[in-house]
């Protein structure tokens, strides 16, 4: 796979943000209430809580495109950001949030932001839209990959390490019957980045 080093607009024209390869962020900046940002700070603090990651991780496994997601208050607890890089559509990412306990999670922390309808509304997309501001530059260590293909290549990952440790393999590659395809580059390949 071929890594790319540009960024473009976003395929979703009619969406601001930025796409580079499959991946594509999102990035919302709104105003907090009034005296509401110690609330947002403790709603965030829940979030974050160590025991609940377990559910965080399966909620995020089945919207099952959302690389990773940042939660920001900042200029002296006035403004909060929130930013994602995802794949696939705009539309999509937003209405797969709304159909797990994320949404659950989101209409939480944007309670707290100024004027958010809740992420079940049918006007919270033009919310979105109205407090999206996309990147100058956005650049994906990996924008040939979805965050399927990802998961997929972790279970083939893991899967392999497990047969590369069996005495059973090691005898298959000691065989002078499979020296020949031992000796082939894509093996030898196979077996160079294993060890890696």
């Amino acid at each position: 796979m071929t890594a790319t080093a540009h960024t473009s607009q976003s395929s979703h024209p009619e969406r601001p943000g930025r796409s580079d390869g499959v991946c594509s962020e999102f990035t919302v900046f709104t105003k907090i209430k009034p005296g509401e940002a110690d609330a947002l700070r403790d709603v965030l603090a829940e979030l974050s809580d160590a025991s609940d990651t377990e559910r965080v991780h399966a909620a995020v496994r089945q919207i099952g495109t959302l690389h990773d997601a940042r939660h920001v208050i900042f200029d002296n607890d006035t403004r909060f950001m929130f930013a994602s890089v995802f794949d696939g559509s705009w539309d999509a990412y937003i209405d797969d949030f709304a159909k797990t306990v994320v949404g659950e999670r989101f209409d939480k922390v944007f309670s707290h932001s100024e004027g958010f309808p809740g992420i079940k509304d049918p006007g919270v997309k033009d919310w979105f839209v109205a407090h999206q501001a996309p990147a100058g530059v956005f650049v994906s260590a990996y924008p040939d990959l979805t965050v399927q293909q990802i998961y997929k290549d972790h279970r083939v990952e893991e899967a392999f390490e497990e047969v590369l440790d069996t005495p059973e393999f090691r005898a298959v590659l000691e065989n002078p019957a499979n020296a020949e395809l031992v000796a082939t580059p894509a093996f030898q390949k196979l077996l160079e980045e294993a060890s890696a």
